[in-house]
């Protein structure tokens, strides 16, 4: 019997460890060389290669890839025909969605993207800049560019259509954006024919299963603790969860278990009022995936 492999494109560069990192938490443990473009990975099912983003959009349309993730926005900008399996919210430093803006100069006469007419762009995604264009009725030149971007305003270009996550980068170059042109989150895509295989469909969708939990459990941690029968409203009225927490009877008939999930940075404030309203033997523990 032939054996099955799918094939997986994950992020070259500032995705790569955050993405490595979730695939951890979901089961599969990863490990990458330093001279090699194919991280091992503990599934002999799956093969996995590093490619930049911009291009593993085009790899999975054109089916050398089965599978890949890349940005929302790298998709639109290959106008690639591939299922979207899923949208993953996780970026380089936060689960916030990056943006593409329109920024100029700080000192720059461009106030709004009318203000570009004749004008010279740079940027990295160029075709979806000329949609921005084309959709406010603006003609202006839009170049590529290979990378520092930020440095060529004013310079070298008028303006620059870049990928922010924070807008550091932007003040620090004396830039400030304009308008939005379009938010990006990574999405896990699918070449259409593969999808069509059951096998491979199955394992895409169990993979997207874990990696969606692992996205869930983001930021949250489990409690567990005992409360006396006579106080478990009190204690109830405190905790905040994803739905009733779970009430578990003890040897003790006086006494109940109770184990709940929370936000994270509710913790240092939450468990002194819960110890205050009779609450006891309170365990907190990380979790690394909810399935919902």
């Amino acid at each position: 019997m032939e054996n099955k492999i799918l094939k997986i494109g994950i992020p070259k560069g500032s995705l790569q460890e955050s993405t490595i990192d979730m695939f951890a938490k979901a089961g599969y443990k990863i490990s990458v060389s330093s001279r090699s473009y194919y991280p091992w990975i503990d599934d002999e099912e799956i093969s996995l290669m590093l490619i930049r983003a911009q291009e593993i959009a085009r790899y999975v349309e054109d089916g050398i890839l089965d599978a890949g993730l890349t940005g929302r926005d790298w998709v639109a900008e290959n106008n690639a025909d591939v299922v979207i399996i899923s949208e993953l919210v996780y970026a380089k430093t936060s689960k916030k969605p990056v943006k593409w803006v329109l920024a100029v100069h700080k000192d720059s006469d461009i106030k709004s993207v009318k203000d570009l007419e004749g004008k010279r762009i740079a940027t990295e995604a160029v075709q979806m800049t000329k949609r921005y264009l084309k959709k406010n009725n603006v003609n202006a030149e839009v170049e590529f560019s290979w990378g520092a971007t930020e440095v060529k305003c004013p310079a070298l270009v008028d303006a620059i259509v870049e990928i922010t996550e924070t807008g550091s980068s932007l003040k620090a170059n004396d830039l400030v954006i304009i308008d939005e042109v379009m938010t990006s989150v990574t999405q896990f895509i699918a070449n259409k024919e593969s999808w069509q295989d059951l096998w491979k469909k199955s394992k895409l969708e169990n993979i997207n299963l874990l990696l969606q939990a692992v996205l869930e459990a983001e930021g949250k941690v489990g409690l567990l603790l005992n409360v006396p029968k006579e106080n478990i409203n009190d204690v109830l009225n405190i905790l905040p969860a994803l739905k009733k927490p779970t009430v578990s009877s003890l040897t003790d008939d006086n006494w109940v278990a109770l184990n709940t999930i929370i936000e994270e940075h509710t913790v240092r404030d939450i468990i002194p009022q819960l110890k205050k309203a009779g609450a006891s033997g309170i365990v907190e523990y990380p979790l690394n995936k909810i399935i919902l």
